[in-house]
């Protein structure tokens, strides 16, 4: 039995498939991709659509433009907002881990915040060599949300999370690389490449074998880690957006940036 659904359209990010391949590219570059509620809704939807696609066997996740993600729209999260609200950058990345195709992080640019939760609910990453990484949450007076601690622990262990998180200092793609986020680094010029390669490596295996190892693998890490458990993490980033000495800290970290 095939599926031959057609691909939603979407506002804010573009999403294929064609049999057993399939593509998410984040679709805001000019604004480097950033992830509002609305965007972090749509990821999981499609996430959920690619379940439907019955032939997949692999999807390659990227961003549109000059980066992959500058991370959290931080304007859609200083509403009201509903419990429903708080929960979907929680959601979103439970829908990228537990997609039945494997996924391909195409990671270019920056990858920040946010960005780099989306990588992380990705099974395999490769990189430019100019791919620049940052979690500044802790600058912008804001925990890291949306599970984006136990997954960052389980690709590069718990000193490298809190040094990384707490610090807030960028790191270059041979870091990431050292720390075991990245599967591969390559020049810039040749990512397309790497990627088609790696895409078709995997195209060609067996799909029942491709996809119980993935789940096998994700089934030993949330043992170990429990991502699901983090589902109250919204809680701490909420409170962070209404936090005196956090928002100064958000208004300094801007500052810096404008000079």
């Amino acid at each position: 039995m095939t599926s031959t659904s057609q691909a939603p359209s979407f506002d804010t990010i573009t999403v294929t498939a064609d049999g057993a391949r399939g593509s998410l590219v984040l679709d805001r570059p000019d604004k480097l991709n950033p992830l509002s509620t609305h965007t972090l809704r749509e990821i999981e939807l499609a996430a959920r659509w690619f379940d439907d696609q019955l032939d997949l066997k692999v999807v390659v996740v990227s961003g549109a433009g000059r980066a992959f993600s500058a991370g959290a729209d931080l304007s859609s999260f200083t509403g009201p907002g509903v419990p429903e609200d708080r929960q979907q950058g929680w959601r979103m990345g439970r829908a990228l881990d537990e997609m039945r195709a494997v996924t391909v992080a195409r990671l270019h640019g920056w990858c920040v915040g946010g960005g780099l939760i989306v990588a992380a609910g990705c099974d395999l990453r490769i990189a430019g060599r100019s791919a620049r990484f940052s979690i500044p949450e802790v600058d912008l007076g804001i925990p890291l949300a949306w599970g984006g601690i136990p997954r960052l622990v389980r690709e590069i262990g718990p000193a490298l999370t809190k040094e990384l998180v707490m610090t807030c200092r960028p790191f270059d793609a041979e870091e990431a690389l050292r720390s075991g986020f990245l599967n591969r680094v390559v020049a810039d010029e040749q990512l397309d490449d790497e990627v088609e390669s790696l895409v078709q490596t995997l195209l060609a295996k067996p799909k029942l074998a491709l996809l119980e190892t993935k789940a096998h693998v994700n089934a030993v890490t949330e043992s170990m880690v429990g991502t699901g458990r983090s589902w109250a993490d919204a809680d701490g980033l909420f409170a962070g957006l209404r936090d005196a000495e956090g928002q100064a800290s958000a208004r300094a970290y801007v500052e810096r940036l404008r000079r």
